[in-house]
């Protein structure tokens, strides 16, 4: 089921909703849309997948470049649980939508009964160093038309890197050349690999809900460290380590179902 939903500033978004049960607001990474969760949400769990597609995302408006950030995207899937009277719930994410549900679960704490984090590209702090390939990207589709960006990213070191140790992150950044409209892309990539959760490891590590990460190696975007360093600073945190997606595809989306149901099934 997909409806529409309006932001407090009056921006139309894309909301889904998938399977029956109680809800689990679970949110794509940067440049996604709801497919991304969706692919790897588990069935017959007694829970259904709920996605607000941030904004400029998916079938989502943009609204103002300069109002795409991590805290925004928070802010407008609160306002959507408090609306759909959906909290408090299970919130997570993949990547971008990792660092938008641990921001929930430390600002808006009544929404959030569990927390689920995969692959996540951020601790605390903001622009870490594994966003620079993202970030890259956006400079060269803000400066160049999108096909002599293209071209221009295929000759640097960073291109040559990735492929040799994170082939999946490299297929993901060759994907943006493509995406439209290319400015919100620009915009997008520019602006969020610059930002951050906006929290504390001292808030992170006062999170008091049942969390599940999810991480895998291969990942130059997602470092594995992220992942085994957030399931060390929150005390009820389960780590559990998957399938590289770079490496088998189908494993990957296995092994994520079967980690999600177990978590899900043990609330």
């Amino acid at each position: 089921m997909t409806q529409s939903f309006a932001t407090s500033d009056c921006i139309t978004l894309s909301l889904h909703q998938t399977g029956t049960g109680r809800a689990m607001v679970f949110q794509h990474g940067l440049c996604g849309d709801a497919n991304q969760p969706a692919q790897v949400f588990p069935p017959d769990t007694g829970y259904r997948c709920v996605t607000l597609e941030c904004r400029g995302h998916g079938a989502s408006q943009a609204g103002p470049v300069d109002r795409l950030s991590i805290a925004t995207f928070a802010d407008d899937i609160a306002r959507m649980m408090v609306v759909n009277g959906l909290g408090p719930a299970v919130v997570g994410g993949i990547s971008m939508g990792a660092a938008i549900a641990l921001r929930l679960a430390i600002t808006r704490p009544e929404l959030v009964s569990a927390l689920v984090l995969a692959r996540p590209a951020w601790v605390a702090d903001a622009a870490p160093a594994n966003m620079a390939p993202n970030a890259l990207v956006g400079d060269l589709l803000r400066d160049h038309a999108a096909e002599k960006a293209r071209i221009l990213f295929e000759e640097t070191a960073t291109a040559a890197q990735l492929a040799t140790i994170a082939p999946d992150n490299l297929a993901s950044l060759r994907g943006f050349f493509s995406r439209h409209p290319v400015a919100v892309t620009a915009g997008l990539l520019c602006r969020i690999s610059a930002d951050g959760p906006g929290v504390s490891e001292a808030d992170i590590a006062g999170i008091g809900v049942p969390i599940l990460v999810i991480g895998h190696a291969q990942d130059f975007v997602h470092p594995l460290d992220h992942a085994r360093r957030l399931a060390h600073l929150i005390p009820n945190a389960r780590l559990t380590e998957i399938t590289p997606k770079a490496e088998d595809p189908a494993a990957y989306q296995r092994d994520f179902r079967a980690a999600l149901a177990t978590f899900l099934k043990g609330l």
